[in-house]
């Protein structure tokens, strides 16, 4: 699919994907080089590989509603590429790919050509860059209901706050090592 495409639907509510772990319903907020980004209402913002969109699913009646309110002055981070928009993502917690047993979590400690280096737990995982699908980096809208529960004291972390701070001190620690050398 080329860009041309894809910018005619900016700004448009449309359905990446037909279905499976990797499809969301959101808004597209932006098309680039070899990504784009979309504002989904469970993820917040997704940035896509284009290279591993399938199929791209726009309502004619335009009635796709993602349920949320998108400010005036949103922002986001963004770059001229994929590879790009990872390395502005370095040290930050992030998702990687959304389902099946390619999913992962944790803070990207390393960005090349060929993979990323992810800290997650106890372990140092390389992914191979072309086998990442699409990455989030936990900016959400929040909706009412979430706001409500998170004044309720109720957290949907796979991982703890306590366990994402001890992996962002190894990846500092890792980083500094690095340095030294």
């Amino acid at each position: 699919m080329n860009n041309d495409m894809w910018k005619s639907l900016v700004g448009k509510t449309i359905k990446v994907d037909r279905g499976g772990p990797e499809s969301r319903i959101g808004k597209l907020m932006a098309v680039l080089d070899d990504h784009l980004v979309l504002l989904t209402k469970d993820d917040g913002v997704l940035y896509y590989n284009t290279h591993h969109v399938k199929s791209v699913t726009e309502n004619s009646k335009d009635t796709m509603d993602i349920g949320i309110e998108v400010p005036e002055n949103f922002e986001f981070k963004s770059a001229d590429s994929f590879q790009g928009l990872l390395e502005c993502l370095k040290f930050q917690w992030v998702r990687i790919n959304r389902g099946g047993p390619e999913k992962l979590e944790g803070v990207i400690s390393e960005v090349n050509k060929d993979f990323v280096s992810l800290i997650s737990k106890e372990e140092v995982v390389r992914v191979s860059m072309w086998h990442i699908r699409n990455v989030s980096y936990g900016l959400k809208i929040e909706s009412e209901k979430q706001e409500e529960n998170k004044n309720q004291g109720k957290e949907e972390n796979t991982m703890s706050q306590t366990e994402k701070q001890v992996v962002r001190q190894r990846v500092v620690r890792a980083e500094n090592a690095q340095v030294r050398q």
